[in-house]
């Protein structure tokens, strides 16, 4: 009887010291059989990429366009100065280029800081309109003109659609096809 109870008790220790280790090392590697392969980032785009900028530089985004393993954002702080900056597509890290020392504007930007569209709202009416990935976005008043934001789409096929969106209703006033299969 007393065999018995000594078996039993032993038993019970292992199960109560060995039992919670034992069950953790089969969950592990249960796991481990069960874990999906790790997945490689996402790159980052526009709107992220616009986003970590501003958070470096804060101010209105002027142009953003992608090249390579990187995003090119110009950015127009409230008091008029000017940053270049980069943003790399997989960690979203921000890298100064150039930034003015000065406030002096000359009253260049005033359109673009007043616009009540901006940027990252132009970007996501042109997506509205047209789905795909937008690969560039560029405010534009050189044309002696009304501006305008003019936003590149491209689509999964590497087709490009080009709009452009008005800065104070974010309607997209106009639209082109362009066949331009580069795939930077």
């Amino acid at each position: 009887m007393k065999r018995n109870a000594y078996i039993a008790a032993a038993a019970s220790v292992v199960l109560i010291a060995g039992g919670p280790a034992a069950a953790a090392a089969a969950a592990s590697a249960d796991t481990a059989r069960t874990a999906p392969a790790a997945v490689a980032p996402a790159d980052v785009d526009a709107q992220a990429a616009a986003a970590a900028a501003l958070k470096t530089y804060p101010g209105v985004v002027e142009s953003l366009d992608k090249d390579d393993a990187v995003w090119h954002v110009d950015v127009i702080g409230k008091n008029g100065k000017h940053a270049e900056l980069t943003v790399d597509t997989r960690s979203g890290k921000v890298f100064t280029e150039n930034a003015d020392d000065d406030s002096d504007d000359s009253g260049g930007n005033k359109a673009l800081l007043a616009a009540k569209v901006d940027a990252q709202q132009a970007m996501k009416a042109a997506l509205a309109a047209h789905p795909g990935k937008v690969w560039s976005v560029e405010w534009d008043d050189d044309d002696g003109g009304a501006a305008y934001w003019h936003v590149e789409v491209k689509e999964s096929s590497g087709k490009t659609w080009n709009a452009h969106v008005d800065p104070t209703t974010g309607k997209v006033t106009a639209a082109s096809d362009d066949n331009d299969n580069d795939n930077n």
